[in-house]
């Protein structure tokens, strides 16, 4: 059975009518992408089919550090115990060569007295190593071997001791643990300074302790694809920082915003605010220095991905100055404020520069038309509170009624008039 046919054109139906409305251009939300620095810091990179595994072996020392600490501590009361039975069977066997365990050499010389068992030698054992002399105990003078394997054991212990020792001590002072308390803002923010386009980050340290020597860097990580067909995944491109231009340390007493002009060197000079958020890079930054208390080098990283950079936003102010002392308002260490910022590229700024200018008069104007209604809503509150006040004290000085008195024909009676 065919369709009936519908009255209405088709043209002229709901689907037809919303074909023909103009859209707006959809932008497809980009495929979350792996980012090469985490907020917190840690490189987002595994390494897989190594090889040559015995390289880790070859330092020890700084493989034991970089363990976890589950796995320390593993190895820590493994590498004690076993040095303890290693040489709780090497007591024991010079006790057996010796013939102290037979029970009818109860009046000859031993090598080590009281040593009667591998228990026993095993106490022993430990008693050597860790220097305790319960007293029970003793080697005698009458056996070479014995004074050997005490020499060997004392070395092997000191040895252990400083290893183990040392490398709990360094997992305890590493350096990443300081650089908990220097803290990024959640957000980058790009706008104009100094009639200049900027890329602005903020900085700071919780301690009160001193980062000597403080220097920050920023490098631009992207995928890029050379003029001859290769394709680099990992791309880093150094940005230049208004500070380090300046001088090659910062002093980083207070919360500072590190800023980095957008101009024709930076990678970031072909981009707009609409190409940013379809754009597929990631800023990282790098925050090293020298720790006041240890003197121990540290670093702190963090990285900015597109939705992570807000366009003409600008950082608020957090430090101000309360009797006669600077206090710094950490709540709004990340708070940001919207300020009028052309979205056009900084190539296209400096082939316009009368872009600049007009967003630049409009921001005055905006200003000015925001003060303008400050200043007559401040107006109105005050007239409005005077005008009550001066009703309120008119109404008591009211003038009072005046009566005069005219003679009438009749007589002497009297009319009041007011």
């Amino acid at each position: 059975m065919l369709a009936r046919k519908s009255i209405i054109p088709e043209e002229f139906g709901v689907p037809g009518l919303a074909s023909r409305l103009p859209r707006k251009p959809v932008f497809r939300d980009r495929v979350n992408k792996a980012r090469f620095i985490a907020k917190n810091g840690s490189c987002n990179l595994a390494h897989k089919n190594i090889r040559e595994q015995g390289r880790f072996l070859q330092d020890v020392f700084t493989t034991l550090v970089d363990l976890k600490w589950r796995f320390t501590l593993v190895i820590f009361t493994t590498t004690f115990v076993s040095s303890w039975l290693l040489f709780a069977m090497s007591w024991w066997l010079v006790a057996f060569a010796h013939g102290d365990m037979d029970p009818q050499r109860q009046n000859e010389t031993h090598c080590v007295t009281d040593v009667k068992s591998f228990i026993s030698a095993f106490l022993f054992s430990i008693e050597v190593q860790v220097t305790i002399g319960f007293g029970g105990r003793m080697i005698t003078e009458h056996c070479p071997a014995a004074i050997t394997v005490l020499i060997l054991q004392n070395i092997v212990g000191l040895i252990i001791n400083a290893v183990m020792l040392g490398c709990i001590f360094m997992k305890t002072a590493q350096s990443n643990r300081r650089a908990e308390t220097l803290i990024f803002s959640r957000h980058a923010v790009i706008a104009v300074r100094n009639n200049r386009l900027c890329f602005m980050i903020r900085i700071g340290d919780l301690r009160k302790s001193m980062i000597i020597g403080a220097t920050v860097r920023l490098q631009v990580v992207r995928k890029t694809t050379t003029p001859e067909g290769e394709i680099i995944p990992i791309h880093q491109i150094d940005v230049q920082t208004e500070t380090a231009i300046a001088s090659n340390s910062l002093f980083l007493l207070a919360p500072l915003i590190i800023c980095h002009v957008i101009d024709k060197n930076s990678p970031l000079y072909d981009l707009s605010a609409m190409e940013l958020q379809c754009s597929d890079l990631e800023v990282i930054v790098i925050l090293e220095g020298v720790v006041e208390t240890t003197g121990i080098t540290t670093q702190a990283r963090t990285s900015y991905v597109s939705e992570e950079i807000q366009w003409g936003h600008r950082f608020v102010p957090i430090v101000t100055e309360e009797e006669g002392v600077y206090s710094v308002d950490y709540s709004k260490f990340g708070n940001t404020i919207r300020v009028t910022t052309p979205s056009c590229s900084a190539r296209e700024l400096d082939e316009k520069p009368y872009i600049l200018i007009q967003t630049l008069q409009k921001n005055e104007l905006s200003h000015q038309n925001s003060l303008r209604k400050r200043n007559s809503m401040r107006r109105n509150n005050s007239m409005r509170k005077g005008g009550g006040s001066l009703r309120r004290n008119n109404s008591g000085l009211a003038p009072p009624k005046v009566q005069f008195f005219t003679p009438t024909e009749t007589g002497q009676t009297l009319n009041a008039v007011t």
